[in-house]
C-alpha cells in the first residue's frame, strides 16, 4: 500500500494544539484520520470499533480510565501504537522540520507493506494470544526454591526495544510468571517527556514490579528497572545501580548498546539481551561482545513485530541464538532458566 490516503490514522492526544498539529501534520502528508481525540473523550468500546491501521497516542495517563484505554492499545489493538514521540516544537523552528522527517518515517516504518501483511500479521498475534492468554505457570523448582528478593538479583537481563517495543515489553512481561531467580533492565528509546509513564504503561497488568531507577539501588529478582533517558547507568562493583552525570553516548537515548556493554561488564555469563520490536540497528555493534561475556542473545521473531530493524540487525550478526514471539520468548526464558537451575 503505497498510497497514503489509503493509510488509516487514530489521534489520541492530550492537548487540542497537539490534536490540531497532528492532524495538519497528517493531512498535509496525505494519510487519512479516522479518529482524533482527547482519552477523557473516549471509551474503550470506541476504540473497539475504530477502524485504523495505526494508532498515534501522547497523553499523561492521570486515571484509571485513561490507563485502561492504553492498556487496550497496548495489548488487543489490531494496529501498531506509536507513542511518547513528545510536543511538537513550533512550526517556525528549526526543530519542526527534524520532527516531521522523524514522524514520517516511523509512520511508514509501521504501516509498509501493510496490505499485503496486515491478515498476516492479525493472525500471528491471534495465535499468539491464544497460546498465552494469562501468565505461564511457574515451574514447581521455583516453586519450592523462590529466589531472595530482598538481595541485588544474581542474574540481570536487558530488555531492549524502540519502535512498537512497550506492545511488545508488555506482552512479554504478562506472560511471565513472577518468582524467577532474575531481574530485567528494559531499555527503551521514547521521548523523555513519556518516561515516568513507561513502568505502568508496561506492567500494570504483569506480575513483575516495573519501576524508574534509583540511584544506588539494585536491580532485585522480580524487578524490571527502566533505563533512564537522560544519562548513562552502570553498575557498581556491588552491583548497585550508578546514574553517571554524562548523557549516553551515541545517537540513541538510552544506547542500548552502551547499556548492552555495561551489562556483559559486570555481569558476564550471569545476564542476557531480549532484542524486541524497533527501528534502526541499536544494540547490534555490541552483540559479539556480550556473547564473548557468555551472555544469551535473543531476538524477537520478525513476524510478530510492529518493526523488525533491529531485532533483524541482530540476527543478521548471526550471534542470536533464539527468535519467537513475545509469549514465545517468555516461555523458552522461563525452560532455560530451570534447565540452568536442575542441571548446575
Amino acid at each position: 500500500m503505497s498510497d497514503r490516503a489509503a493509510i488509516r490514522v487514530a489521534v489520541v492526544a492530550d492537548t487540542s494544539l497537539q490534536r490540531h498539529i497532528l492532524q495538519q501534520f497528517l493531512l498535509k502528508n496525505g494519510f487519512h484520520v479516522v479518529l482524533n481525540s482527547a482519552p477523557q473523550q473516549l471509551a474503550v468500546t470506541r476504540l473497539e470499533d475504530c477502524a485504523t491501521d495505526i494508532w498515534l497516542y501522547d497523553a499523561l495517563c492521570c486515571n484509571d480510565a485513561e490507563y485502561e484505554l492504553l492498556d487496550y492499545l497496548l495489548s488487543a489493538a489490531n494496529a501498531p501504537v506509536l507513542f511518547g514521540e513528545g510536543v511538537a516544537p513550533e512550526r517556525g523552528s528549526e526543530d519542526y522540520p527534524r520532527w516531521e522527517r522523524s514522524l514520517l518515517k516511523k509512520i511508514a516504518q509501521l504501516t509498509r507493506h501493510l496490505a499485503r501483511n496486515n491478515a498476516q500479521q492479525t493472525d500471528v498475534k491471534r495465535a499468539a494470544d491464544q497460546a498465552c492468554s494469562s501468565p505461564i505457570e511457574l515451574p514447581q523448582y521455583f516453586v519450592k526454591n523462590p529466589p531472595a528478593t530482598e538481595e541485588p538479583a544474581q542474574q540481570v537481563w536487558l530488555l531492549a526495544a524502540s519502535l512498537g517495543g512497550p506492545q511488545a515489553v508488555k506482552a512479554f512481561l504478562d506472560a511471565l510468571p513472577h518468582g524467577l531467580p532474575l531481574g530485567f533492565i528494559y531499555a527503551q528509546h521514547i521521548d523523555a517527556h513519556f518516561e515516568e509513564r513507561l513502568p505502568q504503561a508496561v506492567g500494570r497488568h504483569s506480575q513483575w514490579t516495573v519501576r524508574l531507577v534509583r540511584e544506588g539501588d539494585f536491580v532485585r529478582a522480580g524487578e524490571v528497572v527502566v533505563a533512564p533517558i537522560e544519562h548513562e547507568l552502570r553498575f557498581a562493583d556491588n552491583s548497585q545501580l550508578q546514574l553517571l552525570p554524562t548523557p549516553w553516548p551515541g545517537l540513541y537515548n538510552p544506547s542500548i548498546e552502551q547499556m548492552m556493554r555495561n551489562l556483559a561488564q559486570h555481569f558476564g555469563s550471569a545476564c542476557g539481551v531480549i532484542v524486541f520490536s524497533g527501528m534502526g540497528d541499536d544494540g547490534s555493534q555490541a552483540v559479539a561482545y556480550m556473547q564473548r561475556q557468555g551472555a544469551q542473545v535473543w531476538a524477537q521473531s520478525a513476524a510478530s513485530c510492529a518493526c523488525s530493524s533491529m531485532p533483524d540487525s541482530v540476527r543478521a550478526t548471526g550471534t542470536s541464538i533464539l527468535s519467537s514471539s513475545p509469549q514465545g520468548l517468555a516461555y523458552e526464558l522461563v525452560h532455560y532458566l530451570l534447565n540452568k537451575r536442575t542441571h548446575a
